[in-house]
């Protein structure tokens, strides 16, 4: 079996001075999230055995904060496909990838990452906030092997959400 989580990235800094969409920085409180959300994936046992990030600052910073706040010991790289592109083309990527983690986290943007889960397990309206991570289990051996309809989704993680279970609220 294997799993995929898609982490989209924290709130991002509008009012930021920035050349294009791509530089576009996380605000505060995207960076608090991206922190949150790192470790609490450490604290459920689910750090990815590989986690690659869309090439947008934004994505680059949430996964960068989340795997230092978790202390994730996975290789981790930057990709630019994972940055402005269509569910079809990211699971064409996906299927194409030279390694065969069994947790592969991808850090990236909406509305791909909604659409993009729906996809995966068959249909429905998915909604991935900024800062959460959802995860998709599939009964394949390769990621060759993955395709729409094969996936069942088994959370989907607002860090509002682990913010409040962590503070006791």
């Amino acid at each position: 079996m294997l799993s995929l989580i898609l982490f989209r990235h924290g709130k991002s800094d509008w009012d930021a001075n920035y050349a294009s969409d791509h530089e576009r920085p996380l605000a505060p409180r995207g960076k608090d999230a991206a922190r949150v959300m790192g470790r609490a994936l450490a604290a459920m046992g689910q750090i990815p055995d590989l986690a690659i990030s869309s090439s947008a600052l934004r994505a680059r910073d949430t996964l960068q904060l989340a795997a230092r706040a978790g202390r994730w010991r996975c290789p981790m790289r930057i990709e630019s496909t994972l940055y402005e592109n269509t569910p079809h083309d990211i699971i064409e990527w996906i299927a194409a990838l030279d390694e065969t983690p069994e947790t592969l986290l991808l850090t990236g943007h909406e509305p791909t990452w909604s659409a993009l889960a729906a996809k995966l397990i068959g249909g429905g309206l998915i909604r991935v906030p900024t800062g959460s991570m959802l995860r998709i289990d599939f009964d394949i051996e390769a990621w060759k092997q993955i395709g729409k309809e094969k996936g069942e989704l088994r959370w989907l993680l607002p860090p509002k959400t682990i913010g409040r279970i962590a503070s006791g609220k």
